[in-house]
Order: C-alpha cells, then sequence, then structure tokens
C-alpha cells in the first residue's frame, strides 16, 4: 500500500498513552515511544490552554534532550469548565466531583501538540493548541456510579473517554473528535510537516 507521507526523520512518542499511540499509527508514521515523566501540576492562575501547551512542550523537550536528532511529540489534553482544570481523577469523590460538573453542560476538551528536537542549531519546535466543545447529557448517579465501577475513568482527563463507555453522555461535539480522544491528528500532520518529519 503506497504511504500517505515521506517520512524524512525518525519520530519519538513521548507518552504511554494507547490511544495516542494508536491515533498516531492512524497517520501512517514510524515511531518508537519514551514516555516522558513531568510534573503535571497547575501552577497558579495558570489558564486551561496554557497549561496543555507547558506540559506538551516539557514532555517533548525532556526526551529530546536525552536523544538529540531526533524529533519528538509531546501531547497533553485537559478539560475546562467554569474556570476549573479537571486532570485525572484522583479518587472517586474527585470523580464524582467531575462528573457533577460535567452533568448536562458544556465543557471544553484542550489538547497541545509540541514536535521538538535538539541539532546542531539547538532547539527547533512546532506546536498547536485544539480546543473543542463537548456537550453532556444529564447524568443519573446510577450511571456515575457504574461507569466508576467500570474502571475507565481512570486515568483519563476529565474523568472519561468520549471512545469508550464514556461515549454515551455525549449529546454533541463541536471541534475535533481525535483531539478529544487525546491527539488531533490534522494539527498533528501539519506540525510534523512544519518540522520536517514528514512530507506528501
Amino acid at each position: 500500500m503506497t504511504a500517505l507521507y515521506n517520512q524524512q526523520h525518525a519520530l519519538v512518542l513521548a507518552s504511554a498513552s494507547p490511544r495516542r499511540v494508536e491515533l498516531l499509527k492512524q497517520i501512517g508514521v514510524e515511531f518508537t515511544q519514551a514516555p516522558a515523566n513531568v510534573n503535571e501540576d497547575v501552577q497558579v492562575n495558570e489558564h486551561a490552554a496554557d497549561y496543555v501547551l507547558r506540559l506538551a512542550r516539557e514532555k517533548a523537550f525532556v526526551v529530546a534532550f536525552t536523544q538529540p536528532d531526533k524529533y519528538v511529540l509531546g501531547s497533553d489534553t485537559t478539560v475546562h469548565i467554569k474556570g476549573k482544570i479537571l486532570g485525572k481523577p484522583t479518587d472517586f469523590d474527585d470523580f464524582m466531583t467531575m462528573m457533577a460538573l460535567l452533568s448536562g453542560q458544556t465543557h471544553e476538551v484542550i489538547t497541545a501538540v509540541c514536535i521538538a528536537t535538539i541539532g546542531t542549531t539547538g532547539l527547533d519546535m512546532s506546536e498547536a493548541v485544539v480546543t473543542s466543545k463537548v456537550t453532556f447529557g444529564e447524568l443519573s448517579e446510577q450511571q456515575r456510579l457504574a461507569y466508576w465501577e467500570s474502571g475507565e475513568p481512570i486515568g483519563k482527563a476529565g474523568g472519561y473517554a468520549i471512545q469508550g463507555i464514556g461515549g454515551q453522555f455525549v449529546k454533541h461535539i463541536d471541534g475535533s473528535y481525535s483531539g478529544i480522544v487525546g491527539l488531533p491528528l490534522a494539527q498533528t500532520v501539519a506540525c510534523l510537516q512544519e518540522s520536517g518529519v514528514i512530507n506528501a
């Protein structure tokens, strides 16, 4: 089968996320994985878009400095509603608080992508931030309890996975479906092309 793109450089995914792995495979590029361990605490008065972009950069930079001359893709996703940044639920009570906020409301899912490399000329990077809007239906307490017991909310920004069981709670989306899952494909391709990793 003819490849969609000609790959010019080695690519490293700075993530252990199976969702990002699957999405990156859809583009048809070859890559290795080197998950980055960074502090994901939100800084004081940090806006959600600034937060995810900072983490995407940090993930890419951490790995790029250990693998010079390779191109590293860092990405991060968060959920934003009513001025609150919702990360991964820490426990049952945190999850239930998140679901109460999301139930019957529209929230933002913000995903940032950063591709970085450390070459002879120093640090080069290409980046994008994608914001999508997701509207939830009203969730009953039974739905919330059953969803928590499924185990799916663990490790998911905002406490749900649109590509899994949690997809049934979503009434409407406005934006990038793949971005909501964890890696906006169109913008990722654009960054890869801008960085020179691939060309058509």
